[in-house]
């Protein structure tokens, strides 16, 4: 079997556009895929920014097969899939490597707090034998502030031991530099990663296929950082509004002028992190750039922005001369 490139670069935690009677917009959520695709952006659906969790399975699986029906290159996915429930990880995984997914992004089992390590082996390796396809590739998503029981530098060791294939690398949204660091040190060098700056500055998924461990930054904010340590690029939830600009930092990151244009990848952060919920933040903007108030919608226990705060937010974004290129309107 030829072996199956690693997906590397930018990605966007797809938001996932809600009806009035709150059931997932197939339409719009396609319709969205495709413009993050145009703009060299990957899809990572159904993650903390998409309201995965608030999602059921069957929604899941249901949204997944929606992406497939209408073409959309799988090579470039990388679905949430994690659930508290083996069995039903098990069926969405099964279901996206079914697909031809690139990989899956996969939650430790969050509800009981303090698990040990034995514990979530045994979880991620009970994944990895019922899926049971060679095609299979895992990327541990360690995001301590929301989930709470976490990704150890310890795990990893003993699930490449047993699954080097399986294991694919990690999405730390950790929000601590210092974490992502020691995970790059940790597994980077080991792995055989190409240091080499061409390899790692492609936008081609293709290159730089001998890493056994690949880690994404949690928000573009540490992407430069990353990228000058090892790391194979960001999976952010603004890439959703700001996709462009973010993928050229990762296939520029060796440039001179790098640090400027991170800064202004922070500066378009902060707008949206800083004072607002993130995830009504974004809809808010792509309700407003793309003339379609109905993104605005959020699932309870999620709610939309105020309109003091949405006229707030569109100021703040018209003040730094923000825009989304070629956002599909309505």
């Amino acid at each position: 079997m030829i072996q199956r490139a690693r997906i590397r670069g930018v990605l966007a935690p797809v938001v996932t556009p809600f009806k009035a009677d709150l059931s997932p917009d197939e339409q719009r959520f396609v319709a969205h895929c495709k413009w993050l695709l145009s703009q060299n952006c990957g899809l990572a659906v159904f993650g903390t920014t998409s309201e995965g969790n608030s999602l059921a399975a069957e929604e899941r699986a249901t949204l997944l097969d929606a992406l497939v029906a209408a073409g959309i290159n799988t090579s470039r996915m990388m679905p949430g899939t994690g659930c508290c429930s083996i069995t039903e990880t098990v069926k969405l995984t099964a279901q996206a490597v079914k697909h031809g997914c690139a990989g899956v992004l996969m939650l430790p089992p969050f509800y009981y707090k303090s698990v040990t390590e034995e514990g979530l082996y045994r979880y991620f390796s009970e994944v990895v034998q019922r899926v049971g396809d060679t095609r299979l590739k895992i990327y541990l998503y360690h995001i301590p502030p929301v989930a709470v029981v976490g990704i150890t530098t310890g795990l990893v060791e003993r699930l490449l031991k047993s699954y080097p294939n399986a294991i694919a690398g990690m999405k730390d949204s950790s929000g601590d530099w210092n974490n992502t660091k020691t995970f790059l040190d940790a597994f980077g060098v080991r792995a055989g990663r190409a240091v080499s700056p061409d390899a790692r500055s492609s936008s081609d998924p293709a290159t730089d296929t001998q890493t056994t461990f690949d880690v994404f930054v949690g928000s573009e904010s540490f992407l430069l950082a990353a990228m000058r340590n090892g790391g194979v690029g960001t999976i952010s939830a603004t890439a959703n509004v700001n996709p462009a600009a973010i993928h050229k930092l990762y296939s520029e990151w060796t440039n001179a002028g790098a640090d400027d244009q991170q800064a202004k990848l922070d500066v378009i952060r902060d707008v949206f992190g800083k004072k607002y919920p993130m995830i009504s933040a974004l809809k808010q903007a792509i309700a407003i750039y793309a003339n379609d108030p109905a993104w605005r919608t959020v699932r309870p226990p999620l709610v939309e922005l105020t309109a003091e705060q949405a006229k707030t937010l569109a100021a703040e974004l018209k003040a730094i001369g923000f825009t989304v290129p070629g956002l599909l309107k309505r």
